[in-house]
């Protein structure tokens, strides 16, 4: 039988309450069938107050202990001061890391499948003195590793990052051969575990049009060109490096199972442009569709593909598909490495 998946409510002022209510309503009859269970960790005044707001059925609080409902809620802590929406906080933040640390513990120890994050807010939780830079590096400290990978997601768009969070003069010291085949590797796996039998990958080219022969550098001959020549010859299906301006289109149409971006904004920017939902007649983007798979941790982790959005929380506006998309794929995931 399936184990539960964790829902972690990240930063509780923000809109992580009300978007885990709103898919715990919209995955209500999965959940009833018996075919989805799930396990959301927080702030139970905020999840509460957000349940009131929208008129939901209640989630029964359970103990970490003991035998757990299809559908459950478990506080991480003793709630020391009121929770204001939209307002970044101490409390807030403390109950951001306390829900991560709660869902980690509870997926080592086998009891749940995967930990599904809403999303925090980095202020808060170094004002409550745990100074991470967000999620994966609490998650790499608290799991014990080092050198996870980024893959973003959206429908048929995979995306893994080489690098994320630095700067691009310090990129091509990060894009080692070591680093490109751990990325490959990650890359391969979780494809087959989402039931990609002969996974197709290819990797973006750091330079443009893939260094020119030299013209515009010398990393995607020198560096990248090797690595995927080794990837190929221990049975990898690796195609690349392939120009940034053209790979993601290739992607799009299918080509390929994944991309490998050499950096954050290279493998962002295709996938949140064809995922935010935007209204012509506003120019407001209604709903952001995508999911942000954390690769290498001994644990399943996928995250919503957005932030707190402090501006809407609260307003009951906040849309649920990114954290239904993120379920789906940590259920996938889950029984993938079953």
């Amino acid at each position: 039988m399936s184990r539960h998946l964790a829902i972690t409510m990240g930063d509780p002022a923000g809109i992580g309450p009300e978007i885990i209510v709103k898919a715990c309503t919209a995955l209500a009859p999965r959940i009833a069938a018996g075919g989805l269970k799930l396990l959301v960790i927080g702030h139970g005044t905020a999840l509460e107050t957000a349940r009131a707001a929208l008129g939901a059925p209640a989630i029964p609080h359970v103990p970490a202990d003991g035998a757990w409902p299809a559908l459950a809620f478990l506080q991480a802590g003793e709630e020391r001061a009121p929770i204001v929406q939209g307002q970044v906080a101490e409390e807030a933040g403390r109950f951001a890391y306390l829900a991560i640390e709660q869902g980690v513990k509870l997926a080592m120890e086998g009891r749940v499948g995967a930990i599904v994050t809403a999303p925090l807010n980095k202020e808060a939780l170094n004002k409550a003195g745990y100074h991470y830079a967000g999620h994966t590096e609490m998650l790499a400290e608290l799991t014990g590793v080092k050198g996870s990978v980024m893959l973003l997601a959206h429908g048929n768009m995979r995306v893994s990052h080489v690098t994320t969070h630095c700067a691009l003069e310090d990129v091509p010291k990060r894009a080692t051969p070591e680093r490109i085949r751990r990325v490959l590797d990650l890359t391969h796996g979780a494809l087959k575990r989402l039931g990609i039998a002969k996974p197709r990958i290819a990797v973006a080219a750091l330079n443009p049009h893939a260094g020119e022969g030299g013209l515009f550098g010398r990393q995607d001959i020198d560096v990248t060109e090797p690595t995927i020549a080794k990837a190929v010859a221990d049975g990898m299906d690796v195609l690349g490096p392939i120009p940034g301006d053209t790979v993601f289109v290739k992607l799009r149409a299918g080509q390929y199972d994944a991309v490998v971006a050499m950096y954050h904004d290279q493998g962002h920017i295709p996938v949140k442009l064809l995922g935010f939902n935007v209204d012509p007649k506003t120019g407001k983007w209604e709903a952001l569709s995508g999911v942000n798979v954390t690769l290498g941790l001994p644990v399943i982790r996928t995250s919503v593909d957005h932030g707190t959005a402090f501006d809407i929380a609260g307003k009951g506006i906040a849309s649920e598909t990114s954290l239904v998309e993120a379920i789906e794929y940590a259920e996938q995931l889950a029984a993938g490495a079953a």
